[in-house]
């Protein structure tokens, strides 16, 4: 994918808006894009291309399991190293000075004014429109599975990593126990709990702030992002996604995985 820099019309896109799945997807790290009215945040091209300014992958994985389930997609559309949108403002991550083991030159000395602009801009409006859209299924009887979609590197900080689908849980681990059960057994993906991060990490903000108060079932999913490197790749891990999800929503309707 290209870098871009232009105009910045919105910091949220919602696709299939009329889907009619329980599900709804969430993908806050879904851009590489750099508004003009942000700048590059003194990378190179290559930097702002790279998995530190976003989750290579996971947003044409999103967009075929919103196609597959017909489940609404909220995006982001901006890249995280501007705002992180599954980090709360007081957080240093929201707008890291250092991500891995790369320098962010626009982001090292923030004011607060500068914050407050991102803030504004990014943050606030991304999670009042996912706010409202998880509201308005609530009042209307629909309360949605939230099943937020990331992409993780295979080597961080010069070390190997292993897992290939990780299953991350907030407070309510139900559904990621079911999931991780559900791809166990119809997957080859080598599938780990609470892997490469965990919500002792401070990576379930999403979750904590939308899906936890109102009781909605969610969960985290991580592609190490080799897995998804295509278009074609991104749809064959859809396809096998696809049945894992469907078994472990209905294993929640039967009543199982109520607790870890």
């Amino acid at each position: 994918m290209s870098v871009s820099h232009n105009r910045f019309d919105a910091p949220v896109a919602v696709e299939t808006p009329g889907g009619e799945s329980d599900v709804l997807i969430v993908c806050e790290h879904a851009s590489n894009h750099f508004p003009d009215t942000f700048g590059t945040l003194g990378l190179s091209e290559a930097e702002c291309a790279a998995h530190i300014a976003w989750d290579p992958g996971a947003l044409g994985l999103a967009r075929a399991l919103s196609s597959r389930l017909d489940a609404t997609l909220v995006r982001a559309t901006a890249s995280r190293l501007i705002y992180d949108l599954n980090r709360p403002p007081d957080a240093p991550g929201a707008m890291p000075a250092r991500s891995e083991i790369f320098d962010i030159p626009g982001n090292a000395a923030l004011d607060a004014a500068e914050r407050l602009r991102r803030t504004q801009a990014i943050y606030l409006p991304f999670h009042a429109r996912l706010h409202a859209e998880i509201a308005a299924r609530i009042a209307a009887g629909r309360p949605p599975v939230i099943v937020t979609i990331h992409s993780f590197t295979p080597v961080y900080f010069g070390k190997q990593r292993a897992v290939e689908f990780g299953v991350i849980h907030d407070a309510d681990p139900s559904l990621a126990l079911a999931t991780v059960e559900a791809a166990r057994a119809l997957t080859d993906l080598r599938v780990e709990l609470n892997e490469p991060y965990s919500a002792a990490d401070q990576v379930t903000h999403t979750l904590r702030l939308q899906a936890t108060p109102y009781g909605l079932r969610n969960v985290m999913l991580e592609i190490r992002n080799d897995l998804i490197a295509t278009p074609g790749a991104e749809a064959a891990m859809a396809d096998r996604l696809v049945p894992v999800l469907r078994r472990a929503m209905g294993e929640l309707q039967r009543g199982r995985h109520r607790s870890a």
